[in-house]
């Protein structure tokens, strides 16, 4: 019996075959999906021959303590925002020398975050030989649906970088 939904387990396996196929790794930094994307990677046996690790970014303090120094951090930098996610994503590669990084960031809910974004919003990105960032708007305020949205679309917008 599995815990997570099987679309995403299935992303997270189609990912896997086509990292596998291209010899590349990955790692992440997630935020208000909290891991979702990782563990739908690392369910594939034998995920150890592409997954190099990730972070659950989920404060400033953790960014601070995590993936600060060989990449520069954008000044005034806003988290569940294009920039964060894309951020997220290059500092992720680059702290475990990857391929590719995958970095996300939202508001989960029941309500919206700080910046006046609403539950249901966020950001994700890819960044490696290309770069891809997506706006997410599930419109629901359901916390554990939108983790696993988020993380869904994350894994999305990653294969289909791959598959290019």
């Amino acid at each position: 019996m599995s815990l997570l939904p099987s679309e995403l387990l299935d992303i997270g396996a189609e990912c896997g075959r086509l990292l596998k196929a291209r010899g590349e790794t990955v790692a992440t930094g997630e935020g208000s999906c909290g891991g979702l994307a990782s563990t739908a990677l690392l369910a594939v046996p034998g995920a150890s021959a592409y997954y190099l690790g990730g972070s659950v970014v989920y404060t400033r303090n953790a960014l601070d303590g995590m993936l600060t120094g060989p990449v520069e951090r954008p000044r005034k930098l806003r988290g569940a925002s294009e920039p964060w996610a894309t951020h997220l994503a290059r500092a992720s590669r680059t702290h475990l020398r990857a391929t590719w990084g995958i970095g996300e960031g939202g508001a989960t809910g029941p309500t919206g975050n700080p910046y006046g974004d609403p539950a249901g919003h966020a950001w994700v990105a890819v960044s490696g030989p290309s770069e891809a960032a997506r706006h997410v708007l599930t419109g629901s305020d359901d916390r554990l649906a939108n983790m696993v949205a988020f993380a869904t679309a994350a894994l999305e917008l990653f294969a289909e970088e791959l598959a290019r």
